[in-house]
């Protein structure tokens, strides 16, 4: 008797795809193979900020998971951001209505909103993640599987899952307090969806708050961490022309999402001469990135090579507002090196008062240079902050933990829609 077929819908995957959400998706895609036939339905995008059809479309295995690829098309006449400043309105309410701690009062009225609709559909219809054959598929086959997965809240694909197959899919939304999660539709979309599984307690209240009554059935599922062997490190630290004791910060390297850490690194220095610390960015690079003399730009690399580089670095900073988990803060606390974190992130914030210290927050560049000083001045306390990590992980994110709760949702969705 064969597996009973389920589906992860995420808008890139592959092994040399960059992104939170993606390798999220492979992680558990590639967990699930012995339990299920798992296929996941993805696009021909490989550049998020370009999109396009770069990856060649069709069907192939990765790793013993069926991996289906759409080409993309969206519509060229006008840009997404047009629509999505002409729904602008629906946003700025729904976002002053969390700030004044009514939006979820409000969702027992009207848990679904229809308020400039049209005008997010457009926009959707505009991404570059936009595929017509992957939401036909969808459309087409919802019955030949037990379950679909969908990541993220971000896309448009998440929202199609919801509407086409809605009643046997999990949402794994990985939410941010970011505009981009007070759309109208999105309300729409989580009425729909059979499950909602959240990474953090912080997300899940985040969840709450934002989308109220019309939330159904939700919980924490997460992820875990793969143990992966890390590369030879003095090839790697050749390779990319490394310093002996270095900050650093894995992710997509972009603008908006570094200058601001740039900035309190190099102001950093500029105060503490004596300071040998480098700064190291590992990550694919997206568009101009700027110069700076103390900052080391790798580009890709490898997750063998990635995990040497981390177990070599003296303290990992994640810069980021904008986190459902962090997964690169579980394989840092995993490899007992300690962080700094963005404060005003709830999920980092929260990750601050439950490791045991391993991880330290700032709210400012004030802050960042004070912790950061601290952190290099006092070996002793950058010791003390490095053991409490692991056991952390251990705890909350180990495999059987995150896998039992996937399998038993995915059941309980199954069954619901039999009932049904």
């Amino acid at each position: 008797m064969g597996k009973d077929k389920i589906a992860f819908v995420v808008v890139r995957y592959g092994a040399d795809i960059n992104g939170g959400a993606e390798y999220h998706c492979r992680m558990l895609a590639e967990r699930l193979v012995d339990d299920y036939d798992v296929e996941v339905l993805t696009t021909c995008v490989k550049d998020y900020m370009k999109g396009g059809n770069d990856i060649a479309e069709g069907a192939e295995y990765i790793n013993r998971v069926m991996v289906r690829r759409f080409k993309v098309d969206p519509i060229r006449d006008m840009s997404e951001s047009e629509y999505l400043k002409r729904a602008k309105p629906v946003r700025r309410l729904r976002m002053f209505l969390y700030r004044i701690r009514g939006l979820r009062l409000f969702s027992y009225f009207i848990p679904v909103w229809t308020y400039y609709r049209q005008e997010e559909l457009e926009s959707m219809r505009r991404c570059v993640f936009y595929s017509s054959q992957l939401h036909q598929f969808i459309k087409e086959n919802k019955d030949v599987y037990k379950a679909f997965i969908a990541l993220t809240i971000d896309y448009t694909p998440f929202y199609y899952t919801a509407i086409l197959a809605g009643e046997k899919s999990i949402a794994i939304p990985t939410m941010h307090y970011t505009k981009i999660s007070f759309r109208g539709v999105l309300t729409e979309a989580f009425s729909k969806f059979a499950y909602v599984g959240f990474n953090t307690k912080a997300e899940q209240k985040l969840g709450e708050r934002v989308f109220g009554k019309a939330l159904g059935a939700h919980g924490i599922i997460s992820v875990g961490i793969e143990p992966i062997k890390a590369a030879n490190w003095e090839e790697t630290k050749r390779k990319y022309r490394l310093p002996d004791k270095y900050l650093l910060c894995v992710g997509r390297v972009e603008k908006a999402k570094v200058n601001d850490l740039i900035t309190c690194f190099s102001n950093y220095k500029q105060q503490y001469k004596e300071s040998s610390l480098k700064l190291v960015m590992v990550g694919g690079i997206f568009g101009k990135v700027p110069d700076a003399a103390e900052v080391i730009y790798t580009g890709f690399v490898s997750d063998e090579e990635k995990i040497a580089i981390i177990q070599h670095a003296f303290l990992v900073v994640n810069p980021s507002q904008y986190e459902s988990l962090s997964l690169i803060l579980l394989e840092t606390l995993n490899l007992e090196i300690p962080m700094l974190v963005n404060g005003r992130c709830a999920v980092l914030k929260e990750h601050c008062k439950l490791s045991h210290g391993a991880v330290d927050y700032y709210m400012n560049e004030q802050q960042f240079i004070r912790k950061l000083n601290k952190i290099e001045s006092f070996p002793v306390f950058r010791e003390q902050m490095a053991k409490g990590g692991k056991q952390y992980v251990d705890n909350n994110y180990n495999w059987n933990l995150i896998l039992s709760r996937l399998k038993r949702v995915i059941e309980l969705v199954a069954k619901s829609k039999q009932r049904k």
